[in-house]
C-alpha cells in the first residue's frame, strides 16, 4: 500500500509494553514513519492522510524476534554454505517477508545476514522486518560454527564459504571482531560452548579461553557494539557472563547459581525453545546425526525449566526463536511453547520492550511512545489472558504496520 504522511489510529486499547498495562481509548498520531502523539485524551490533528479505527481492539507494539537467522534457507547449513550468495539473498527474501506478516517488524540476526540484505530491506528492496545483523560468528578451531566434515583440514577450507569465522588465540579472536565491525555490524556473535547441530564439539564443553572472550567483548565494546554468546551448560555460560557478554542464547542446562550469576551482571537471557520442538519432529526425518539428535533430547528437556529459573532469579528474558529452514513458519509457536513458564504480558514485553533494551534500541522500538518508529499491530482478543493471537498471526492479527507503512490490513474481513 501507498506511504501516507500523516496517519491517525483511534479507539485503540494501547499496550504500554514499559508498565505492562493497556490503555483503553488512546489514540496515535503518525508521521512518515515514527509516532509524533499517542494519549488518551482529546486530540484534533488536521491534514490526516489516513484514520485508522482500531474498534477498541488491541494496539502493539511491532514484534521483535531475537535470535533468527533469516539466511538460514535451509536446515543443512554446512550444504547452504556452498550455495551462491545470490540465491540465498533470494531465497531469505521470502523468508523475511513471511516473517514481517507474522508480525515481526523487527529481528536480530544472530549470524549470518550481512549488511547488502540490511540495505536492501531498508530501502525497500526486500519486504521484511528490519534487521540487526551480527555478520559472521567467531568460532575457535573445532567450535560451533566450524562446519568442516571431518577429515577436512583448515588449509583447505576458505572461511568465506562457511557459516563463522574461525579464530585461535587472542590475536585472531581481536581480528576477527574487528573484521565484522569493519563490515558495519550491529553486534558481535561468539561461540563460547558446544552446539546441537555442529558435528564435531560436545554440547557441554567450552570454547574459547577467557583472555579470548575477554578480547572478542574488549573489542566488541570499543566499537560502541556488544557481544552475544551461544552457550548451553552453566560453565560455559558462567564463562562467557565474567568475560561481559551482554546476552546468552539458548543456555538450555542453565541452574540457578548460574542464573544468579547472569542477573549480578546484567545479562539478558535468549532462549529459544521453538527449534528444539520443530527438530524434534523432523531432526530424524531430515538426516540428523545419532549424536546430533542426542545433543538435541538433551537441551529439549530442559528448555522450558531454564526458563522458569532465569525469571526466578529476576534475569530479563527476551523472545527468540533460531529457526532454520522451512521451519521458520513455526516462528509463532515460541508463545505457546513459553505459555506454561510465563504470564501472557510478561512474554508479550519479551517481545518487545524487552528485547528492545537488550539491542540498546529502546528510544525507537518495542515501544508505542512518540519519536519511536511507527511499527505497530491491532490484534483481536485479549493479550491480557491469552497471546493465542499471536500464535495464530494469520487470523489473530488484524493489521501490521511498519514504520508508518500498513503490511497487512484484514480489519475489513
Amino acid at each position: 500500500m501507498q506511504h501516507l504522511e500523516r496517519q491517525v489510529v483511534v479507539n485503540a486499547r494501547l499496550f504500554d509494553s514499559q508498565a505492562r498495562v493497556f490503555r483503553p481509548g488512546s489514540t496515535l498520531v503518525i508521521e512518515g514513519d515514527r509516532l509524533v502523539a499517542v494519549t488518551q485524551e482529546p486530540i484534533a490533528v488536521d491534514d490526516v492522510a489516513r484514520t485508522i479505527d482500531a474498534g477498541g481492539r488491541a494496539v502493539l507494539p511491532g514484534l521483535i524476534d531475537a535470535h533468527v537467522h533469516v539466511v538460514a534457507t535451509s536446515h543443512d547449513l554446512a550444504g547452504l554454505a556452498l550455495q551462491p550468495a545470490s540465491l540465498v539473498a533470494a531465497q531469505s527474501s521470502q523468508l523475511m517477508a513471511a516473517m514481517l506478516r507474522r508480525g515481526f517488524t523487527t529481528v536480530r540476526d544472530a549470524a549470518g545476514a550481512d549488511h547488502g540484505l540490511r540495505s536492501a530491506v531498508e530501502r525497500g528492496l526486500f519486504q521484511g522486518p528490519r534487521l540487526f545483523i551480527a555478520g559472521q560468528p567467531i568460532s575457535q578451531t573445532g567450535g560451533h560454527a566450524d562446519l568442516r566434515p571431518q577429515g577436512v583440514k583448515r588449509e583447505m577450507y576458505c572461511a568465506c564459504a562457511g557459516l563463522g569465522i574461525i579464530a585461535d588465540g587472542v590475536g585472531e579472536v581481536r581480528r576477527a571482531v574487528r573484521e565484522q565491525v569493519r563490515q558495519g555490524v550491529n553486534h558481535i556473535k561468539i561461540m563460547a560452548g558446544g552446539g546441537v547441530s555442529s558435528p564435531t564439539d560436545p554440547l557441554e564443553g567450552t570454547q574459547f579461553s577467557m583472555e579470548e572472550l575477554r578480547a572478542a567483548v574488549e573489542e566488541a565494546e570499543a566499537a560502541n557494539l556488544y557481544a552475544l554468546a551461544h552457550a548451553y551448560s552453566p560453565r560455559a555460560v558462567s564463562r562467557a557472563v565474567q568475560a561481559g557478554v551482554r546476552s546468552i542464547e539458548h543456555g538450555n542446562l542453565i541452574d540457578e547459581a548460574t542464573a544468579r550469576l547472569m542477573k549480578q551482571h546484567g545479562t539478558y537471557y535468549v532462549p529459544t525453545l521453538a527449534t528444539y520442538a520443530a527438530l524434534a519432529d523432523e531432526g530424524a526425518r531430515l538426516g540428523w546425526s545419532e549424536s546430533m539428535l542426542d545433543k538435541l533430547q538433551m537441551v529439549a528437556d530442559r528448555g522450558l525449566d531454564a526458563v522458569r529459573i532465569a525469571r526466578a532469579e529476576g534475569v530479563p528474558v527476551v523472545f527468540g526463536t533460531d529457526l532454520l529452514g522451512h521451519m521458520h513458519g513455526r516462528q509463532n509457536t515460541e508463545f505457546g511453547l513459553r505459555a506454561g513458564a510465563v504470564p501472557p504480558l510478561e512474554l508479550l514485553q519479551s517481545a518487545t520492550s524487552v528485547a528492545a533494551r537488550l539491542m540498546g534500541q529502546e528510544r525507537h522500538l518495542g515501544a508505542l511512545v512518540p519519536g519511536a518508529w511507527a511499527d505497530l499491530l491491532i490484534v483481536d482478543g485479549d493479550p491480557a489472558e491469552s497471546l493465542d493471537m499471536l500464535a495464530s498471526p494469520d487470523t489473530g492479527i488484524r493489521l501490521i504496520m511498519q514504520g508508518g507503512r500498513v503490511v497487512e490490513d484484514r480489519l475489513g474481513t
